[in-house]
């Protein structure tokens, strides 16, 4: 019995001295470090690069599952910009926005609409069945079950001629 309860006192006394065991370094110090090299001009005006805008790019989405049909065009030439979209409204109308923007007129955009193509199909005339008679049988009535009362012993009753 001795042996377990020194061996609960030394369990114990090593989980208190558990924890962060310090290797003998101090905390660190932190601080700005000299400055090495001074910087130069935020804008050098040496190079100044000027990159001309010129681009070109078109795509088009005709998805056949969903029905989204639409397309885009669009040059630019330095601050000159040119494009056009389309794209089919529910009612199968196409809709198109020409459009120019510059720093002279500023934007424009020009919007057409073509008729709708969706033809609907004339009504079709719908054949109704006649109502089909069949002999159904009649429904079951549905008997509640009560279970009988155990038969309890009258108590006899005694007459006593007086």
């Amino acid at each position: 019995m001795a042996f377990f309860k020194s061996l609960v006192c030394l369990a114990v006394l090593s989980a208190a001295s558990a924890g962060v065991l310090h290797g003998g370094h101090g905390a660190g110090i932190y601080a700005a470090g000299p400055l090495l090299a001074a910087h130069g001009p935020a804008h050098d005006e040496g190079l100044d690069y000027y990159a001309y805008p010129k681009y070109h790019y078109n795509y088009g989405v005709a998805d056949s599952h969903t029905g989204d049909v639409k397309s885009q065009h669009e040059v630019r030439d330095g601050d000159v910009v040119k494009g056009s979209y389309s794209l089919v409204e529910p009612d199968g109308s196409v809709r198109t926005v020409e459009y120019t923007a510059d720093d002279h007129n500023g934007f424009n955009a020009v919007v057409s609409k073509s008729a709708p193509t969706i033809h609907h199909a004339a009504p079709v005339a719908i054949a109704h069945a006649a109502p089909v008679l069949a002999h159904a049988p009649a429904p079951i009535a549905v008997a509640h079950h009560v279970a009988a009362a155990p038969a309890v012993p009258l108590a006899s009753v005694a007459h006593h001629a007086a």
